[in-house]
């Protein structure tokens, strides 16, 4: 069936309601159901606005958050986010609920929408020199940086970011509250995914671009087989191979 707007099906919806055939009436239900489910998407979106709009007097809210922080290989990865506001953008949500196709679709909505956007990207080696919440850390200022505006307020997935002089908000599971910290989340993931299909081309025995360097079996079975890679982070596998 063909995506249409609210008012489009809400139009369709009166225009056909008192046609009797049974095709119409079938296909009527189905937008009528598009229309429920739209609706309901606009009013969890709404609700995703609450901590913007606690600060609606600012003209530069950002959102933050990062991906990679677990896996065994490949850099962590942190996005800033600037929305204008009320800025629609569907279905947009913590990455993690999203499939792979929606988090692409949605990256290039939010590089099309944002007022600003950055990527911090942190390497294997310099998270083992200085450990992985530090390397985060130094992501998310990366990213902050590479806005080219300064924001007002900092809207972040959970930590507060040291070595920054803008007033943070630190929201638990802020991807899935936040429009802004959802964004940046999706751009992280994106980001790092991206790259991890790059190093696969580059180390295709490590099979990356399956599991983005998590610790899976298979993963794991390869390191000891064939030792890590150039991109493998040597404080994650010590438990699994003699370095």
């Amino acid at each position: 069936m063909v995506s249409a707007s609210q008012d489009e099906l809400t139009g369709l919806l009166e225009k056909y309601a008192s046609d009797t055939r049974a095709g119409v009436q079938s296909l009527l239900r189905k937008y009528q159901m598009q229309e429920e489910k739209l609706r309901a998407e606009r009013k969890r979106l709404d609700s995703m606005w609450e901590y913007e709009r606690q600060y609606g007097d600012c003209t530069y809210i950002c959102g933050v958050d990062e991906a990679g922080r677990g896996p065994l290989a490949g850099p962590v990865v942190a996005g800033a986010v600037i929305l204008p506001k009320e800025c629609e953008i569907l279905y947009l949500n913590d990455s993690k609920k999203l499939s792979a196709k929606r988090r692409d679709e949605l990256y290039d909505e939010i590089q099309e929408k944002a007022v600003a956007a950055g990527v911090g990207v942190i390497s294997p080696a310099r998270i083992d020199e200085i450990n992985i919440l530090q390397a985060t850390y130094e992501a998310m200022r990366m990213a902050i940086q590479k806005l080219g505006i300064i924001p007002q307020v900092l809207l972040n997935d959970a930590v507060t970011i040291p070595e920054i002089g803008i007033p943070q908000v630190p929201i638990i599971k802020g991807d899935a509250k936040s429009v802004s910290i959802a964004a940046a989340s999706i751009l992280a993931k994106v980001t790092r995914d991206r790259l991890m299909v790059e190093y696969d081309r580059i180390y295709p025995q490590y099979s990356f671009a399956k599991h983005k360097g998590y610790g899976a079996k298979a993963h794991i079975e390869a390191i000891q087989k064939y030792g890590p890679s150039p991109i493998h982070r040597r404080t994650f596998i010590k438990n699994f191979i003699t370095l």
